[in-house]
Protein backbone atom coordinates (compact mmCIF):
# COMPACT_ATOMS: atom_id res chain seq x y z
CA UNK A 1 0.00 0.00 0.00
CA UNK A 2 2.79 2.56 1.02
CA UNK A 3 4.74 1.98 -2.00
CA UNK A 4 1.39 2.38 -4.40
CA UNK A 5 0.89 5.54 -2.42
CA UNK A 6 4.06 7.17 -2.87
CA UNK A 7 4.18 6.14 -6.60
CA UNK A 8 0.63 8.24 -7.01
CA UNK A 9 2.03 10.84 -5.16
CA UNK A 10 5.29 10.87 -7.40
CA UNK A 11 2.88 10.55 -10.55
CA UNK A 12 0.39 13.51 -9.56
CA UNK A 13 3.65 15.41 -8.42
CA UNK A 14 4.98 14.60 -12.27
CA UNK A 15 1.60 15.73 -13.85
CA UNK A 16 1.57 19.40 -11.28
CA UNK A 17 4.73 20.23 -12.37
CA UNK A 18 4.72 19.12 -16.57
CA UNK A 19 1.21 21.40 -16.57
CA UNK A 20 3.06 23.97 -14.84
CA UNK A 21 5.91 24.09 -17.20
CA UNK A 22 3.55 24.20 -20.32
CA UNK A 23 1.77 27.47 -19.30
CA UNK A 24 3.41 30.49 -20.90
CA UNK A 25 4.90 32.88 -18.45
CA UNK A 26 2.91 35.82 -17.24
CA UNK A 27 5.90 38.01 -19.26
CA UNK A 28 8.40 37.32 -21.80
CA UNK A 29 8.55 36.69 -25.74
CA UNK A 30 6.69 34.57 -27.86
CA UNK A 31 8.06 33.52 -30.74
CA UNK A 32 5.85 34.45 -33.65
CA UNK A 33 6.03 35.11 -37.14
CA UNK A 34 9.97 35.31 -37.25
CA UNK A 35 9.70 37.97 -34.29
CA UNK A 36 10.32 37.91 -30.87
CA UNK A 37 6.83 39.64 -29.70
CA UNK A 38 7.39 40.95 -26.36
CA UNK A 39 3.70 40.63 -23.88
CA UNK A 40 2.68 40.80 -20.75
CA UNK A 41 -0.33 39.17 -18.85
CA UNK A 42 -2.03 40.28 -15.78
CA UNK A 43 -5.24 39.75 -13.56
CA UNK A 44 -7.58 36.93 -13.81
CA UNK A 45 -11.05 36.54 -15.57
CA UNK A 46 -12.60 36.71 -19.13
CA UNK A 47 -9.15 37.65 -21.78
CA UNK A 48 -8.92 41.10 -22.97
CA UNK A 49 -6.26 42.05 -25.44
CA UNK A 50 -4.86 45.12 -25.86
CA UNK A 51 -3.28 46.87 -28.97
CA UNK A 52 -1.27 50.16 -28.61
CA UNK A 53 -0.72 52.56 -31.08
CA UNK A 54 2.01 53.80 -33.33
CA UNK A 55 5.26 54.81 -31.53
CA UNK A 56 3.66 53.22 -28.45
CA UNK A 57 4.91 50.69 -25.47
CA UNK A 58 3.15 49.16 -22.45
CA UNK A 59 4.28 51.84 -20.34
CA UNK A 60 2.16 54.71 -20.24
CA UNK A 61 -1.53 54.91 -20.75
CA UNK A 62 -1.36 51.32 -21.69
CA UNK A 63 -0.05 50.66 -18.40
CA UNK A 64 -2.85 52.14 -16.73
CA UNK A 65 -5.68 50.47 -18.52
CA UNK A 66 -4.02 47.34 -17.78
CA UNK A 67 -3.91 48.21 -14.62
CA UNK A 68 -7.43 49.37 -14.48
CA UNK A 69 -8.95 46.15 -16.33
CA UNK A 70 -6.86 43.62 -14.65
CA UNK A 71 -9.00 44.47 -11.44
CA UNK A 72 -11.44 42.16 -13.02
CA UNK A 73 -10.26 40.80 -15.91
CA UNK A 74 -7.01 38.96 -17.68
CA UNK A 75 -5.38 41.86 -19.94
CA UNK A 76 -2.75 40.22 -22.00
CA UNK A 77 -0.80 43.63 -23.70
CA UNK A 78 1.78 43.24 -26.87
CA UNK A 79 4.02 45.50 -27.97
CA UNK A 80 3.83 44.95 -31.94
CA UNK A 81 6.77 44.92 -34.51
CA UNK A 82 9.65 47.19 -34.23
CA UNK A 83 8.16 49.27 -31.25
CA UNK A 84 9.53 48.85 -27.44
CA UNK A 85 11.08 45.51 -26.44
CA UNK A 86 9.91 43.45 -29.68
CA UNK A 87 12.79 43.69 -32.10
CA UNK A 88 12.11 44.23 -35.92
CA UNK A 89 12.60 41.92 -38.90
CA UNK A 90 12.94 42.36 -42.41
CA UNK A 91 9.15 43.06 -43.49
CA UNK A 92 7.10 45.56 -43.77
CA UNK A 93 5.07 47.48 -40.72
CA UNK A 94 0.69 46.29 -42.31
CA UNK A 95 -2.41 46.32 -39.94
CA UNK A 96 -2.65 42.60 -42.19
CA UNK A 97 1.07 41.71 -40.39
CA UNK A 98 0.33 42.89 -37.01
CA UNK A 99 -3.30 41.06 -37.10
CA UNK A 100 -1.82 37.80 -37.63
CA UNK A 101 1.07 38.31 -34.95
CA UNK A 102 -1.49 39.14 -32.60
CA UNK A 103 -3.35 36.14 -33.72
CA UNK A 104 -0.76 34.02 -33.30
CA UNK A 105 0.11 35.29 -29.93
CA UNK A 106 -2.90 34.40 -28.79
CA UNK A 107 -2.65 30.97 -29.84
CA UNK A 108 0.98 31.12 -28.22
CA UNK A 109 -1.10 32.06 -24.70
CA UNK A 110 -3.32 29.66 -25.36
CA UNK A 111 -6.21 31.57 -25.75
CA UNK A 112 -8.89 30.31 -27.86
CA UNK A 113 -10.61 33.88 -27.70
CA UNK A 114 -10.83 37.79 -26.43
CA UNK A 115 -12.68 40.80 -25.99
CA UNK A 116 -9.97 42.74 -28.17
CA UNK A 117 -9.74 47.19 -27.58
CA UNK A 118 -7.39 48.97 -29.86
CA UNK A 119 -6.18 52.45 -30.49
CA UNK A 120 -5.21 54.11 -33.57
CA UNK A 121 -2.47 52.19 -35.29
CA UNK A 122 -3.89 49.25 -32.98
CA UNK A 123 -7.50 50.14 -33.62
CA UNK A 124 -6.35 49.30 -37.68
CA UNK A 125 -4.96 46.05 -36.31
CA UNK A 126 -8.34 45.41 -34.22
CA UNK A 127 -9.80 45.33 -37.51
CA UNK A 128 -7.86 43.61 -39.09
CA UNK A 129 -7.92 41.08 -36.67
CA UNK A 130 -11.58 40.57 -36.26
CA UNK A 131 -11.40 40.51 -40.66
CA UNK A 132 -8.89 38.25 -40.79
CA UNK A 133 -9.18 35.74 -37.62
CA UNK A 134 -13.31 36.12 -36.39
CA UNK A 135 -13.03 33.31 -34.09
CA UNK A 136 -10.21 34.76 -31.94
CA UNK A 137 -12.52 37.83 -31.48
CA UNK A 138 -15.56 38.12 -29.18
CA UNK A 139 -16.36 41.75 -28.87
CA UNK A 140 -14.48 44.24 -30.54
CA UNK A 141 -13.56 47.98 -29.41
CA UNK A 142 -11.69 50.72 -31.73
CA UNK A 143 -10.53 53.41 -31.10
CA UNK A 144 -9.67 56.25 -33.22
CA UNK A 145 -8.87 54.12 -36.27
CA UNK A 146 -10.18 53.98 -40.21
CA UNK A 147 -10.68 51.07 -42.58
CA UNK A 148 -9.87 53.48 -45.59
CA UNK A 149 -8.03 56.66 -46.02
CA UNK A 150 -10.54 59.08 -47.13
CA UNK A 151 -11.56 58.48 -43.28
CA UNK A 152 -8.34 60.60 -42.02
CA UNK A 153 -8.18 63.95 -41.82
CA UNK A 154 -6.18 65.79 -44.93
CA UNK A 155 -3.66 67.52 -42.45
CA UNK A 156 -2.32 64.44 -41.27
CA UNK A 157 -2.26 62.80 -44.56
CA UNK A 158 -0.59 66.25 -45.43
CA UNK A 159 1.93 65.89 -42.32
CA UNK A 160 3.13 62.16 -43.05
CA UNK A 161 5.41 62.52 -46.21
CA UNK A 162 7.26 65.49 -44.21
CA UNK A 163 8.10 63.19 -40.71
CA UNK A 164 11.88 62.63 -40.22
CA UNK A 165 13.40 60.38 -37.40
CA UNK A 166 14.74 63.69 -35.55
CA UNK A 167 11.09 65.29 -35.26
CA UNK A 168 10.92 63.25 -32.36
CA UNK A 169 14.16 64.19 -30.65
CA UNK A 170 13.38 64.74 -26.50
CA UNK A 171 9.73 63.60 -26.87
CA UNK A 172 8.46 60.55 -24.48
CA UNK A 173 8.39 58.55 -27.89
CA UNK A 174 12.00 58.66 -28.43
CA UNK A 175 12.84 58.73 -25.13
CA UNK A 176 10.99 55.24 -24.45
CA UNK A 177 11.85 53.91 -27.55
CA UNK A 178 15.87 54.44 -26.72
CA UNK A 179 15.58 53.14 -23.34
CA UNK A 180 13.09 49.72 -24.12
CA UNK A 181 14.36 48.91 -27.89
CA UNK A 182 16.87 45.67 -28.84
CA UNK A 183 18.61 47.63 -31.14
CA UNK A 184 18.05 51.63 -30.39
CA UNK A 185 19.93 52.95 -33.38
CA UNK A 186 16.82 51.36 -35.05
CA UNK A 187 15.05 54.25 -34.84
CA UNK A 188 15.06 55.99 -37.98
CA UNK A 189 13.98 52.14 -39.23
CA UNK A 190 10.97 52.43 -37.37
CA UNK A 191 10.05 55.62 -38.77
CA UNK A 192 10.22 54.75 -42.47
CA UNK A 193 8.10 52.07 -41.93
CA UNK A 194 5.29 53.59 -40.15
CA UNK A 195 5.54 56.47 -42.76
CA UNK A 196 4.98 53.48 -45.28
CA UNK A 197 2.41 52.25 -43.60
CA UNK A 198 0.52 55.45 -43.35
CA UNK A 199 0.96 56.63 -46.79
CA UNK A 200 0.01 53.11 -48.26
CA UNK A 201 -3.41 53.89 -49.77
CA UNK A 202 -5.63 52.26 -47.17
CA UNK A 203 -8.83 50.67 -49.17
CA UNK A 204 -10.14 48.24 -47.61
CA UNK A 205 -13.41 46.77 -48.76
CA UNK A 206 -16.55 48.28 -47.33
CA UNK A 207 -17.95 44.44 -47.20
CA UNK A 208 -14.63 43.34 -45.15
CA UNK A 209 -16.19 45.65 -42.39
CA UNK A 210 -19.71 44.92 -43.12
CA UNK A 211 -19.06 41.17 -42.38
CA UNK A 212 -17.18 41.65 -38.96
CA UNK A 213 -19.95 39.73 -36.38
CA UNK A 214 -18.47 40.76 -32.74
CA UNK A 215 -20.25 43.15 -31.38
CA UNK A 216 -18.44 46.63 -31.27
CA UNK A 217 -17.84 49.43 -29.76
CA UNK A 218 -16.51 52.78 -32.08
CA UNK A 219 -14.69 55.33 -30.39
CA UNK A 220 -13.45 58.60 -31.34
CA UNK A 221 -12.59 62.14 -30.36
CA UNK A 222 -14.44 65.36 -31.35
CA UNK A 223 -11.22 66.55 -32.88
CA UNK A 224 -9.19 63.17 -34.13
CA UNK A 225 -7.45 62.47 -36.91
CA UNK A 226 -10.15 60.48 -38.26
CA UNK A 227 -13.13 62.16 -39.13
CA UNK A 228 -16.54 62.25 -37.73
CA UNK A 229 -18.44 61.35 -41.22
CA UNK A 230 -15.85 58.32 -41.33
CA UNK A 231 -16.63 57.25 -38.02
CA UNK A 232 -20.56 57.27 -38.47
CA UNK A 233 -19.94 55.33 -42.26
CA UNK A 234 -18.19 52.76 -39.95
CA UNK A 235 -20.90 52.15 -37.59
CA UNK A 236 -23.56 52.21 -40.47
CA UNK A 237 -21.14 49.66 -42.46
CA UNK A 238 -21.52 47.63 -39.33
CA UNK A 239 -25.03 47.59 -39.05
CA UNK A 240 -25.65 50.07 -35.91
CA UNK A 241 -26.95 53.60 -36.11
CA UNK A 242 -31.02 52.61 -36.49
CA UNK A 243 -33.62 53.52 -34.32
CA UNK A 244 -33.25 51.63 -31.36
CA UNK A 245 -36.68 52.22 -29.81
CA UNK A 246 -38.47 51.47 -32.71
CA UNK A 247 -36.57 47.86 -33.03
CA UNK A 248 -33.75 45.32 -31.54
CA UNK A 249 -31.11 47.66 -30.24
CA UNK A 250 -28.04 47.51 -32.53
CA UNK A 251 -25.19 45.53 -31.18
CA UNK A 252 -22.98 47.88 -32.29
CA UNK A 253 -22.02 51.56 -30.63
CA UNK A 254 -20.43 54.74 -31.47
CA UNK A 255 -19.25 56.86 -28.68
CA UNK A 256 -17.51 60.47 -29.60
CA UNK A 257 -15.98 62.17 -26.74
CA UNK A 258 -15.91 65.57 -26.57
CA UNK A 259 -12.79 68.15 -26.39
CA UNK A 260 -10.54 65.21 -27.44
CA UNK A 261 -8.01 65.25 -29.83
CA UNK A 262 -6.17 62.21 -31.79
CA UNK A 263 -3.92 61.72 -28.35
CA UNK A 264 -5.68 62.60 -26.08
CA UNK A 265 -8.24 59.32 -26.03
CA UNK A 266 -6.21 57.43 -24.65
CA UNK A 267 -4.89 60.60 -21.89
CA UNK A 268 -8.93 60.12 -21.14
CA UNK A 269 -9.01 57.26 -19.42
CA UNK A 270 -11.83 58.60 -16.95
CA UNK A 271 -13.97 59.28 -19.51
CA UNK A 272 -12.60 56.50 -21.66
CA UNK A 273 -13.07 53.09 -19.32
CA UNK A 274 -16.25 53.29 -18.27
CA UNK A 275 -17.45 53.69 -21.50
CA UNK A 276 -15.62 50.42 -22.07
CA UNK A 277 -16.09 48.62 -18.80
CA UNK A 278 -20.05 49.36 -19.54
CA UNK A 279 -19.59 47.40 -23.28
CA UNK A 280 -17.54 44.46 -21.65
CA UNK A 281 -20.15 43.84 -18.79
CA UNK A 282 -23.48 43.99 -20.65
CA UNK A 283 -23.61 40.82 -23.49
CA UNK A 284 -27.43 41.49 -23.81
CA UNK A 285 -26.92 44.94 -25.56
CA UNK A 286 -31.17 44.66 -25.83
CA UNK A 287 -31.34 45.42 -22.27
CA UNK A 288 -29.43 47.82 -21.73
CA UNK A 289 -32.67 50.29 -22.01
Amino acid sequence: MKKTAILILMFAALLLQTTYAQQPAPKGYAPVNGLKIYYEVQGEGAPILLLHGAYMVIEGPMRDMMNQLSRNRKVIVMESQGHGRTGDVNRPITYENMADDAAALLKYLKIDSADVFGYSMGGGTALQLAIRHPELVKKLMVASASYKSAGIQPALLKLVPTIKPEMFDGSPFKTMYDSLAPQPGNFPVLVDKLKALDEAPQNWPASAVKGIRSQTMLIFGDADAITLEHAVEMLRLLGGGEMGDLGPLPNKRLAVLPGTTHMGVMFKLNALLPILEDFLTHNDINTLY
